[in-house]
Order: structure tokens, then C-alpha cells, then sequence
């Protein structure tokens, strides 16, 4: 794990393998009492995601989808007065 140190206003830049494409860029917005809020910036192709909600999606899609219900044959009902 990477371990930075920023203050308010400063970012942080994960590029490509290449190294000069900006894949995504993290800025720190506010930091109050013990939270600290960040912007993201990437491209639309970039999904991004809390943690929680990356590890639901992922647990999600390794299980196997569910089958399809099998359609019930319609059964007649006969009108009645």
C-alpha cells in the first residue's frame, strides 16, 4: 500500500501503464474533524465505486446467475355466472 500525506485542495494522479495517461485524480476537498472528502475525476470508462459496494458487485458476479423460472402451461378456467 501507497501511504500519502495531502492537504486540502492537493491531489493525488494514478496514470496508465504508459505513464502519461491520467487514468484517475484524486483531490482532497475538505478535511473536518475525522472525515475527509475527496473528489474523483476519470474518465467515463472508469468505473469508481466505495469499497463496500465494489466487493458487492464483484461477490455478485462470480455467482452463478439464476435460472430462468420455467413457464407453467396456461390451464383453461371455464367461465362462470
Amino acid at each position: 500500500m501507497l501511504v500519502l500525506s495531502r492537504k486540502n485542495q492537493e491531489a493525488v494522479v494514478i496514470s496508465g501503464t504508459n505513464g502519461f495517461e491520467q487514468v484517475l485524480k484524486v483531490t482532497v476537498l475538505e478535511v473536518r474533524g475525522g472525515n475527509v472528502k475527496l473528489g474523483f475525476e476519470a474518465g467515463d470508462e472508469v468505473p469508481i465505486h466505495r469499497a463496500e459496494v465494489w466487493e458487492r458487485i464483484r461477490a455478485e458476479s462470480r455467482a452463478p446467475a439464476p435460472k430462468p423460472i420455467a413457464q407453467r402451461p396456461r390451464q383453461h378456467v371455464p367461465y362462470m355466472n
